[in-house]
């Protein structure tokens, strides 16, 4: 149904369905089932994201690498924080209500964020060409300068990009909106299909948007491992191989993370009309809480500097006390 006054349509608010089948419209036992992984995934993409993100901010550590992680830890702490409280307010408190505006704001973090972060993953690859293709100019090539650049212009892309998709939504305001969103939080196309006035332009913008982004910085980022693929198998020794093949693994898992569980939303909303509306919310939960979530561990584990930088940073918060 559409709106049945002019104070929903121009205050419409939204009531989210939670995830169907898994019990989440109604409060009960199975909503606190389902939210314990959940709960799970922020806690460790807060405390993860953070405690990096204070390691990387040590002057010995301003080095390229290093200030990417710092930008993905960053950009994963925002867009874990734009989706999980609210999400857990469902799950907890059947809290299933949002303002039109409020949607539009959490709906244009999410994507703005989610095209940063594909934007970092390319600069991480450029970095990674540069070390292993280019060692001799690493530092010419890399300044912090460039870094700096580089990260300014992934978040004005995004910034820029997303941009016309909350305001092509206000000018769908005078025709109403239906009021139940089936997901648990604002996503581009969920919000569109809530539409009662004509979104074609909307659905050809987030379409458009979304495959000149994975199209061209999955391109790029392929290009990029194949010249260090190239590289690494003219080395003669074998050893030096499995180095440079092992900077690389960390950022290979990454992009795993990130991109399979986007590409399955984005095709899901336009050509999986058989798959369950459970598994498609599920997986679009993934979508924004795995990267966040799997990312500082990934790094963590396969950096050496950041393991061991870690592991003293919490190792001074125990002796702290004691030393009163």
């Amino acid at each position: 149904m559409g709106p049945q006054n002019n104070q929903s349509i121009f205050h419409p608010t939204f009531l989210f369905t939670g995830i169907p089948g898994l019990g989440t419209i109604n409060i009960g036992a199975g909503n606190i089932g389902v939210s314990i992984p959940f709960c799970f995934a922020y806690a460790v993409a807060v405390l993860g994201n953070s405690a990096i993100f204070l390691v990387i901010t040590e002057p010995s550590l301003h080095q390229p690498m290093y200030l990417f992680l710092s930008m993905l830890a960053a950009n994963d702490l925002v867009i874990s924080t734009s989706t999980l409280p609210k999400m857990l307010a469902i799950m907890w408190s059947g809290a299933r209500e949002i303002g039109f505006h409020a949607c539009l704001t959490q709906m244009y973090f999410i994507h703005t964020f989610s095209i940063v972060e594909s934007a970092i993953l390319l600069a991480m690859a450029f970095d990674r060409y540069v070390a292993i293709c280019h060692p001799l100019h690493y530092a010419a090539i890399l300044s912090n300068t460039a870094v700096a650049r580089m990260g300014l212009a992934a978040a004005a892309r995004g910034v820029i990009l997303v941009l016309p998709c909350p305001l092509l939504l206000l000018k769908r305001l005078p025709g109403g909106f239906r009021t139940v969103i089936q997901h648990t939080y604002c996503e581009h196309m969920a919000v569109v299909k809530q539409a009662c006035s004509d979104t074609t332009v909307n659905r050809v913008y987030g379409i458009c948007v979304a495959l000149s982004v994975v199209v061209l910085d999955l391109g790029l980022i392929a290009a990029s491992y194949t010249m260090i693929l190239r590289a690494v198998f003219r080395l003669s020794s074998w050893d030096a191989r499995a180095k440079a093949l092992g900077t690389c693994a960390a950022h290979s898992c990454t992009i795993l993370v990130s991109y399979v569980p986007a590409l399955f939303t984005f095709l899901t909303h336009r050509i999986g009309h058989h798959v369950p509306p459970y598994i498609h919310i599920l997986l679009a939960c993934l979508y924004l809480l795995l990267p966040p979530m799997v990312n500082p561990l990934v790094y963590g584990v396969k950096t050496q500097q950041i393991r061991q930088r870690v592991l003293g940073l919490f190792g001074q918060g125990r002796k702290g006390p004691a030393n009163h």
